[in-house]
């Protein structure tokens, strides 16, 4: 039985027998008024027996809520401390104490503030004066030090006791570990604003600082400099050793440059091998704002011309700097800087990489108009903007027609025609080279069947295919299919590719060029002597044509060198049993000089422009051959006109 019930039993009793005697009063006697006072003084005795015990329970309780008050108090999860008007320390409970973990007597009477990290102090007293004087918020948050020299964050509570004059006598402080809540915002923080790998400021907090630094340069009047800095053929890295060494490169970048710059720049990374140095408080003139800005990025290229030091062993890669200057204007958006800078970059990756130029407004006009181009190319296919020339090919021992080069032209909504050489590198850049390219065979084949229903006589037309659509895997497929839907023989067909499409994956390129050729369509290696394969990948491709570069051809009369080239390529293709197309052929003494070296056949202007469908049509009924002989042009055409 609990003490309390033993206690309420207890005066029940006492109840009980004080009743009992007030029942049992004496009969009237002589002796009534002794035995009367007899009776009352029993009665009076136990009602004082029973007012004992209520104050000795309430007694035992008074104790029992003090003892939990101070549980409470001493062994709360928060810490409580009194200070004194003057910050000294006149209360505090145990979980403080542990908190501060140094002996309760030590603590008593001294200063709060010298508990403070020391960066924190002023900001304690004047929040602390604040609190007094009623004029400063009850929380705050401040880093205290343990007795073991650690350190931790504490949020603090304040609740002053003032007197009715308003004076305060004491400050009650309610004392809160936020260590690690303060861990996890600053993990957060880290997360949001700083890149993992290099621990460099990300995208999202350099466009932050670059705010702050625009408005900050049109207030002083200084100028200010983006540099861009993207590392020279980082991806060969990571293909050839992996991305762990890849990593480690990018981490010794980004310390390479902190040792470039001053202590208030800021260094961060975009993403990949791409790197922003922002310089702030340059000279308030542009040149001399220049000046400085290419002297840092000078330093980036000297640190960069230094190996690395991988786990594979020493490796160098050097960087392009594109520089751009901001604080002449005000710039609403950090992007302005971050593109010129930008463009600045690809133009130092244009002009040879390993090196640093500054931003061109010529430059930003030419992307202007590159971004519009690739805008309108993206309707054009769906508005059917697109047509195919076709440039004849010739045998130079017949001088018969043998087949056309497919070449996609665009007919622009404004009546302009522009040849593939003006638009298909945007293609590449915004992969439509893919419905393109597609389009392109589609249409080929059908106009293959069209030609065969007509009862034409029979020809082989030859596509350019580019590397994006080489290694997209299903070109073969999508070959099967097409000639397949429209009924036409695959050995009409040609493939052209270049050798840079091939040596992007030489493996895969052959098991590809295997698949096409089991198809039944015939295979052209195009600008052949241009690009950068070996007699021994040349081995391996399953072509049936080699095409000589009309850069040789061009030269070829006039440069021995170019002469001697295209004769190898010819003498190279007929000892492996290919057959030769001279590109570009526009003179008597090109023919000629084909002809005379075994030269399988030409395509150029001398015999006939990229002619539109009708054209060619009619050149096929009118029956028209190379002439043999000399005697038309000793000169090339230079007049501009779809190759």
């Amino acid at each position: 039985m609990h003490s309390d019930d033993s206690d309420n039993a207890r005066i029940r009793q006492l109840r009980a027998a004080a009743e009992a005697l007030a029942e049992a009063r004496p009969k009237e006697t002589a002796t009534r008024p002794t035995a009367e006072l007899l009776h009352e003084l029993q009665v009076h005795q136990i009602e004082l027996e029973i007012q004992n015990e209520i104050l000795r329970q309430a007694q035992i309780e008074l104790e029992e809520s003090r003892d939990r008050f101070v549980d409470l108090y001493e062994f709360a999860p928060v810490g409580y401390l009194s200070l004194t008007p003057e910050g000294l320390i006149s209360e505090i409970n145990l979980t403080a104490v542990g908190l501060l973990g140094v002996d309760r007597k030590k603590l008593l009477h001294k200063s709060f503030r010298s508990l403070v990290l020391a960066p924190d102090r002023d900001r304690w007293v004047r929040h602390f004066m604040g609190v007094k004087n009623g004029n400063a918020p009850s929380r705050t948050e401040i880093q205290m030090k343990r007795g073991d020299g650690s350190v931790f964050h504490v949020q603090l509570d304040c609740a002053p006791g003032k007197t009715g004059a308003g004076m305060m006598t004491t400050l009650r402080l309610v004392l809160t570990d936020i260590t690690l809540r303060k861990a996890a915002e600053d993990k957060i923080q880290t997360l949001a604003y700083y890149d993992p790998l290099t621990g460099l400021p990300n995208r999202r907090l350099l466009t932050d600082r670059l705010h702050q630094a625009l408005a900050a340069s049109i207030r002083r009047r200084r100028r200010g400099a983006l540099l861009f800095v993207d590392l020279d053929h980082f991806k060969d890295v990571n293909d050839t050793l992996g991305h762990a060494e890849g990593d480690l490169m990018l981490d010794q970048t980004a310390r390479r440059l902190h040792t470039c710059v001053r202590e208030g720049d800021t260094v961060a990374r975009l993403g990949g091998d791409e790197f922003v140095v922002l310089l702030e408080d340059l000279s308030d003139s542009a040149l001399e704002a220049a000046v400085q800005a290419k002297s840092v990025g000078e330093k980036i290229l000297d640190t960069f011309s230094h190996d690395y030091q991988l786990v594979s062993g020493p490796r160098r890669c050097s960087a392009s700097v594109g520089v751009a200057l901001f604080g002449e204007k005000v710039e609403a958006s950090a992007d302005g800087p971050l593109k010129r800078a930008d463009l600045a970059m690809y133009q130092a990756k244009e002009a040879g990489r390993n090196t640093l130029l500054f931003f061109d407004e010529q430059v930003q006009a030419v992307i202007t108009a590159r971004a519009a181009l690739e805008s309108d190319l993206s309707q054009a296919l769906e508005q059917g903007q697109f047509v195919l020339h076709y440039q004849p090919q010739v045998s130079l021992q017949t001088g018969a027609l043998t087949g056309v080069e497919a070449l996609t032209c665009w007919q622009r909504a404004d009546g302009q025609l522009m040849s593939p050489e003006e638009f298909i590198p945007a293609a590449e850049r915004t992969k439509l080279i893919l419905p393109i390219g597609q389009w392109v065979i589609e249409e080929v084949c059908r106009q293959l069947r069209q030609w065969r229903e007509a009862r034409m006589p029979e020809l082989k037309v030859a596509i350019n295919v580019t590397a994006h659509q080489f290694v997209t895997g299903d070109l073969d497929t999508m070959l099967s299919r097409i000639l397949q839907e429209n009924d036409v023989a695959p050995h009409c067909l040609e493939i052209e590719l270049t050798e840079s499409a091939l040596m992007a994956d030489p493996a895969q390129a052959v098991a590809m060029l295997g698949r096409i050729k089991a198809t039944g369509v015939s295979l052209s290696l195009d600008d052949f002597g241009t690009g950068y394969s070996s007699l021994a990948d040349l081995s391996r491709f399953p072509v049936n044509a080699l095409k000589i570069d009309r850069s040789f051809v061009r030269d070829m009369m006039t440069e021995p060198h170019a002469a001697t080239i295209a004769l190898a390529i010819i003498d190279l293709a007929h000892r492996m049993h290919l057959k030769v197309v001279a590109e570009g052929v526009e003179t008597d003494d090109q023919l000629e000089f084909l002809r005379k070296h075994g030269c399988d056949q030409m395509q150029g202007y001398l015999f006939s422009r990229p002619l539109p469908e009708p054209a060619l049509r009619a050149l096929l009924l009118e029956g028209k051959t190379l002439p043999p002989g000399q005697g038309r042009r000793s000169k090339p055409n230079t007049a501009a006109a779809l190759r």
